[in-house]
This record gives structure tokens, C-alpha cells and sequence, in this order.
């Protein structure tokens, strides 16, 4: 069953998840996904609300990350913990931000996912989200069918209620297929 936004988002119950928007995923960057920069505006204006958090997430990885071509990973070096290409997105207001969380900090693991890395060691999230009483949380940012994708994946399974705002996300390579596999995974994808 697909989940209902027969109420408005943006309540005390709802927190807004918005996924790696990171100066190295954008366009220029050293992994970037197409209209990554697009999304900005957007971002801004969904997180004035009245979301219970905004919680953002970054790529934060150590060198020699497994994820590395250097180490046989799929990605080029990309969000160095600390460096420029790990930081925000210029233009990204960072004052609705409440919290931040940051995945792939583990050499041996990847984390696409905002909830667990690939060995299925959590971040903290749904602890964080239960602990709010959020209850419905809204994916955006980059890339959806990676990063966002995987998040959203995790939230329904830890409960949440999960809609991705197509509208306020970008992604490499999105086809029909994309769509069906998230209705079956019983996430929204919603486009206002």
C-alpha cells in the first residue's frame, strides 16, 4: 500500500531528510549528478515548514575509503572528511538544519543509506527520529536512486512512513523501472 499525504507535510510528526547535498556531488564536483544545483531553491523553501527536524546528511569519508577506485570501489575519491568537496552546497541555508548526519566514516564500509552502512551498523537515525516522535519523514537531495534511495529503503523498514519529493531531487539514471521498484518497496515518490 502506498502511504497517504492526504495530510499536508511540515507537521510536528514529519521530519525532512535532505540527502548529500555536498559541493563534490553537485555539477563540477568530483562525483556529480546532473541539476544537483537545481535543487537548492527548493530545499530552502521546504524547510520552512514547520518540519519537527531537518536532518542532513553528508558523505564524510577517511582517505582510503573502500568505496574508492583506488581500493576496487565503484566512485572516484569524493567527500574527504573535512574538505572542501565534503562541505554544503553554497547557497543551501544551513539554519533549519538540526541535525547532521555523517556516513561512510568507516574505511571498510560504504553507507549509502542515511539509517545503516553495509554492514548494517546504524547511524543513529531512526533512534534520533523515534526519540522526536517523527513518525512520517520526507526524503530530497542526491542522488535519488542511490543515496536517497537507500534512505528512504531504511525508513520504511525501521516504520516511518516515506515519501521522496521527486521535485526537490536529482538523480543519475532514473528509469520506469525506478518507479515501479519504489512502489513496491512502499515508498511515495511525490511530485507537488
Amino acid at each position: 500500500m502506498t502511504p497517504s499525504l492526504a495530510t499536508p507535510y511540515g507537521t510536528a510528526q514529519d521530519a525532512l531528510l535532505i540527502i548529500d547535498m555536498q559541493r563534490d556531488f553537485m555539477p563540477g564536483g568530483a562525483l556529480p549528478v546532473s541539476d544537483g544545483d537545481r535543487l537548492i531553491p527548493h530545499i530552502n523553501q521546504l524547510t520552512k515548514l514547520g518540519f519537527r527536524a531537518v536532518i542532513a546528511t553528508q558523505d564524510w569519508h577517511p582517505a582510503g575509503h573502500c568505496s574508492f577506485t583506488q581500493q576496487g570501489g565503484p566512485w572516484p575519491i569524493h567527500c574527504l572528511a573535512g574538505s572542501h568537496g565534503a562541505a554544503f552546497v553554497d547557497g543551501l541555508n544551513h539554519n533549519p538544519i538540526t541535525h547532521i548526519i555523517r556516513k561512510g566514516t568507516a574505511l571498510g564500509a560504504d553507507s549509502n543509506s542515511a539509517f545503516y552502512d553495509d554492514t548494517g551498523t546504524s547511524t543513529g537515525l531512526t533512534a534520533l527520529l523515534k526519540g522526536l516522535g517523527v513518525s512520517r519523514v520526507f526524503l530530497c537531495g542526491v542522488a535519488l536512486d542511490v543515496c536517497v534511495f537507500a534512505s528512504a529503503r531504511h525508513a520504511v523498514q525501521d516504520g516511518f512512513t516515506t515519501t521522496i519529493l521527486q521535485h526537490a531531487s536529482a538523480g543519475i539514471s532514473i528509469t520506469p523501472e525506478f518507479f515501479a521498484k519504489a512502489k513496491r518497496e512502499q515508498i511515495h515518490i511525490s511530485n507537488p
